[in-house]
């Protein structure tokens, strides 16, 4: 399970700063059933026990640093202790799902129906073809007005910050999944009409009236659907293996 994840986004993918890949447990296991989730938590956790997973696969990590006790005193503590009483493996997928071809961004662009979709900011890593973006078409040139509207439906948010509407329709689309205000320059580069990403600083949204449409939904419900990457290479992969999509949702960030 976890080689044919590895080997759909490999590890050396990730960023410098990431912790992707096997976070806690023994992999010799036989797999009862997959819980696939964005982030971990202690819900999530008592949802896999529910469910009879043993094995939870999530695109954040659940350890970013090093614990230097485990005594429940936060939320990350509690869930190893539960994880480990429970023989639960954990595993994550970040930025090497980010990173890879037919990863997270791909998703995206697949939800907005893009076309002729492409990396952006591309890199070479071992030999392998990957970017912390992606560019396509819609496959018609829409209203910038509706194209938020097409934002809020197809990713089920409450609302879009965005700069002032673009005057001119929106045909070419950058997305970067997460907190992707780095790629705003590189987006431009590439001609795009629009960049969609999860989460954006205040000041980078200055000065690019009218040069390109800014559209930030939101970090958790731009990567809601990874979790689908994960079932596809599953059922692929290994399809015997029972996969669950997680009922819990995890966004900490409430709209009133």
């Amino acid at each position: 399970m976890l080689s044919a994840l590895e080997q759909f986004a490999p590890l050396p993918l990730q960023e410098s700063w990431d912790n992707a890949g096997l976070q806690m447990g023994l992999t010799e296991a036989e797999t009862s059933g997959a819980l696939l989730c964005l982030d971990v938590n202690e819900e999530v956790v008592d949802e896999a026990i529910r469910k009879g997973c043993n094995l939870i696969v999530s695109h954040h990590p659940l350890l970013f640093r090093g614990l230097k006790q485990i005594s429940g005193a936060d939320y990350v503590q509690r869930c190893v202790i539960k994880a480990i009483k429970n023989d639960i493996v954990v595993v994550s997928m970040h930025t090497n799902m980010d990173n890879a071809q037919g990863g997270v961004n791909w998703k995206i662009a697949e939800k907005l129906g893009l076309v002729k979709g492409r990396f952006f900011a591309q890199k070479q890593v071992d030999g392998m073809e990957a970017g912390s973006g992606v560019v396509g078409e819609l496959p018609e040139p829409m209203a910038a007005r509706d194209f938020m509207l097409l934002l809020k439906e197809r990713f089920g948010v409450e609302c879009v910050q965005c700069n002032a509407l673009l005057q001119r329709p929106v045909r070419t689309v950058a997305v970067c999944g997460g907190a992707g205000d780095f790629l705003l320059d590189d987006a431009i580069r590439e001609g795009a009409d629009a960049f969609i990403t999860g989460e954006m600083h205040y000041h980078v949204y200055f000065g690019h009236e009218q040069q390109i449409q800014i559209a930030v939904i939101g970090h958790y419900q731009s990567e809601q659907y990874t979790s689908e990457i994960f079932r596809d290479i599953i059922r692929r992969e290994c399809p015997g293996v029972r996969t669950e999509m997680a009922e819990t949702v995890t966004n900490p960030i409430v709209y009133i």
